[in-house]
């Protein structure tokens, strides 16, 4: 091999090293700068809150549960320069950490520098397979005149800083619904109508709205 056909290909090689050399740079710049603005402006994560829960029905009389449930649930955005992307959304409902509604979507949404946002899902659940003791510590519960269920929200949000867009973030909401119960006729605000064992119907109202622990 010729002397200039060595050269040639030492300068080819330096040449490509240091377009490589420069790109990834400029890469690891790029991330360095994003990170700096994330760290700066410390986005908080959103706050969400229970407003609503109007439950039509909960049936015990078979073995597996059946149920119904409307929620109105709320989040807010607290940060003053961070946007917030929630996407892929999933909301159901759980009694003592068994699921008893399937997961419903949620509108995929952006939320502005202090915007607060609204959902209105209706869930439901029919002959829902559950272990024997939650049906039983549901009648129980109603008996002694409580029945306290979770609203759950999981999904993944992203951050909007100016134009830049964060990566997906999995986030995790838990909203506590502590329902009264008493005997009598259904009526007013937040009640339903729970049919215990096929004979004993009872009103079960919504006791106060509640915020929610959120994870991200």
């Amino acid at each position: 091999m010729s002397k200039g056909k060595v050269h040639h290909d030492w300068i080819l090689r330096r040449c490509c090293g240091s377009i490589a050399a420069c790109i990834l740079t400029l890469a690891v710049l790029v991330g360095f700068v994003a990170l700096v603005i994330y760290l700066a402006l410390h986005p908080s994560k959103p706050s969400f809150y229970l407003q609503d829960i109007q439950l039509r029905s909960i049936d015990l009389a078979d073995p597996a549960l059946s149920l119904d449930v409307q929620v109105t649930i709320a989040s807010r955005n607290p940060n003053d320069r961070v946007g917030i992307y929630y996407k892929t959304l999933h909301a159901f409902t759980t009694y003592r950490d068994e699921p008893v509604t399937v997961p419903v979507s949620l509108p995929a949404i952006y939320q502005g520098h202090k915007d607060q946002s609204v959902w209105s899902p209706v869930m439901s659940g029919d002959s829902v397979p559950v272990a024997p003791y939650v049906a039983d510590a549901m009648k129980q519960d109603i008996a002694a005149g409580y029945v306290l269920l979770h609203v759950k929200v999981d999904g993944r949000v992203k951050w909007k800083v100016g134009s830049w867009v964060s990566g997906g973030y999995h986030i995790f909401v838990n909203c506590p619904a502590l329902l009264s119960a008493s005997g009598g006729s259904v009526g007013g605000a937040f009640a339903m109508s729970a049919t215990v064992g096929g004979k004993q119907t009872v009103s079960l109202k919504f006791t106060q709205p509640s915020y929610c622990t959120v994870d991200v």
